[in-house]
């Protein structure tokens, strides 16, 4: 049973949220601010975290950089904020996905599911190699000559699609549907705010990338060996 994590100020949201994921088959604890969330994220380690932008206590993009800090544990913002400059900031801090409000409970069930479809599907092979780097699709890890490099759920599954098929052309259509398994309405940037923290990690010198190569009024590809 996956343990989720649901840190929302809204009471009645929260037991909603609840309800439906334990329907669903989850165990589900609540949080009603960021402080508290934090703490109750340290003690439990959730295998999902939804998590409020609007929290008193502590400020969910707050919350979300600590938790980013701690570990990889996928995180799904829910928010009332609709800013789209709010949404990309809590992507470069490592959230995963987000859901703004109101939605629809099962939309939010199935969201769930599909982020941790990413974690445990096992997907063949078992091993990918670009350049330098070694995906090891098993462990969910990544490094590059030797060296560890510690993605986010949505970070590796972004660089797989695009290694399991290096030289190809993906649009941003493409990897969001890719990366979130569930038909996705947001805005294009949020795959330009992925791609950004992935060249962070990934590349020497990201403002030279060379590895995840930006092809101008289509998308991205991965740079193949040869090239």
């Amino acid at each position: 049973m996956a343990r989720v994590l649901v840190i929302e100020d809204e009471r009645s949201l929260a037991q909603v949220m609840r309800d439906y994921l334990e329907r669903a088959g989850f165990e589900v604890h609540l949080a009603f601010r960021g402080d508290t969330g934090l703490d109750a994220f340290r003690r439990l380690r959730p295998d999902v975290v939804l998590l409020d932008l609007n929290l008193p206590g502590m400020d969910g993009l707050d919350v979300a950089r600590e938790m980013r800090r701690l570990s990889d544990t996928p995180i799904l913002m829910v928010t009332a904020r609709v800013d789209e400059v709010d949404q990309l900031l809590g992507l470069e801090l490592g959230a995963d996905d987000y859901i703004t409000k109101p939605f629809s409970p099962r939309v939010l069930v199935a969201r769930v599911r599909a982020v941790l479809r990413r974690m445990q599907a096992p997907p063949t092979p078992h091993r990918l190699q670009v350049h330098d780097l070694d995906i090891d699709l098993d462990a969910h890890r990544v490094t590059r000559s030797g060296t560890p490099i510690r993605l986010t759920p949505t970070e590796f599954r972004l660089l797989v699609t695009l290694a399991r098929q290096p030289g190809r052309v993906f649009t941003r259509e493409q990897l969001l549907q890719a990366v979130q398994d569930t038909p996705f309405v947001g805005y294009e940037r949020t795959i330009d705010t992925h791609i950004k923290n992935l060249r962070a990690k990934l590349e020497p010198d990201p403002k030279r990338p060379r590895y995840i190569e930006t092809v101008f009024g289509v998308g991205y590809r991965l740079r193949r060996d040869d090239a």
